[in-house]
């Protein structure tokens, strides 16, 4: 097991405690928790010495890995950041680490160019681009899809550690509908991208039931060491196979959807299906008929009202009438101005 590795974790480890300003950390503290997270992460059980301890401080203070933390000892027992906020997370990338990185990312492009491993494209692309951004001074030539301003994205890898440990939380979460927040007691199960939100799904140990929680709605969670675990009831690595989005309620069946799509703007659902389920039945003068089979939901009906008049549900009946009901509704809006 590399040195580096382990020492990497208590920095980590050291780094969470300082930032937690709601709580005093003496050295006893700081050793405790370093022995916890090689317990909880590598599985070592001799614990970590003062001596180690103290020496992490002080490298962590250091230019030595260019953190230069700014760790403080008040009382003379006391330790903290002197800078609120401060993380070494937020530490620039030294050339000790640039160098590192790209020889990751060498490796990375070997086994991106294996059907197995085709998904890591994009996320080699996106590591090639941050060390290059970082060597050239922020110049890029790429400009990915994200939100900057987005929250939530600090609970991906906790919650990744937690459904992986099979651990109950509970959750302080508050929905846009809601005027207070609430505490959940949840079994997680699955984390789930979607336009560049992020999503938990588990279950409530209150009802059983499933939800699917936004990231950037959780105030906070923790983990329960006493609350035993749930398995899941469904096969959660195909739970979304047949459904456009998040939103799904429990035993819904999907709908053969059948749509009718300009010539104009057929090529965009060509290149781009709606989903892997889209079947093309006739394309002629007056436009390209296809269908798809899945859940219906919030997310399916946002992306056919985004196409506006160029697309058209065909059936069921009852899912045309209900988009021919929404646009209703968007053009009384307007008729309300001309009032």
């Amino acid at each position: 097991m590399s040195i580096n590795k382990l020492a990497l974790i208590r920095y980590k480890t050291i780094d969470n405690c300082l930032k937690n300003r709601f709580r005093k950390w003496t050295l006893d503290d700081l050793v405790e928790a370093c022995a916890d997270a090689l317990y909880e992460y590598e599985g070592i059980s001799k614990g970590v010495s003062k001596r180690t301890v103290q020496l992490d401080l002080q490298t962590m203070r250091s230019e030595k890995l260019g953190y230069n933390a700014p760790i403080i000892v008040t009382d003379k027992k006391y330790y903290s950041y002197e800078e609120k906020g401060y993380s070494i997370t937020n530490s620039p990338l030294t050339q000790q680490d640039i160098g590192t990185l790209n020889e990751v990312l060498l490796v990375l492009k070997q086994f991106s160019s294996f059907g197995f491993f085709s998904e890591l494209n994009g996320m080699v692309t996106r590591l090639e681009d941050k060390l290059y951004k970082q060597q050239n001074k922020g110049k890029s030539f790429i400009d990915f899809e994200k939100n900057e301003l987005l929250k939530g994205l600090t609970f991906i890898d906790p919650l990744h550690k937690a459904i992986q440990a099979k651990k109950t939380i509970s959750i302080v979460y508050q929905s846009f509908k809601s005027r207070q927040a609430q505490t959940f007691v949840i079994c997680p199960y699955l984390l789930k991208e979607y336009r560049n939100r992020w999503f938990l799904m588990g279950a409530n140990k209150k009802g059983f039931a499933i939800m699917i929680l936004a990231l950037d709605r959780i105030e906070s969670f923790e983990e329960l060491a006493k609350e035993s675990y749930l398995k899941p009831s469904v096969d959660f690595s195909n739970y979304f196979n047949d459904v456009i989005g998040v939103s799904k309620l429990p035993n819904q069946k999907p709908l053969l959807i059948t749509m009718k799509i300009s010539n104009e703007h057929a090529p965009y659902i060509l290149t781009k299906p709606f989903h892997s389920s889209q079947k093309i039945l006739t394309k002629d003068q007056e436009g390209t008929i296809f269908t798809i089979e899945v859940i219906w939901n919030y997310e399916l009906e946002r992306e056919i009202l985004g196409f506006g008049e160029q697309l058209k549900v065909l059936g069921p009946r009852r899912i045309s009438g209900k988009i021919k009901s929404r646009l209703k509704q968007t053009l009384a809006q307007y008729d309300i101005e001309k009032e």
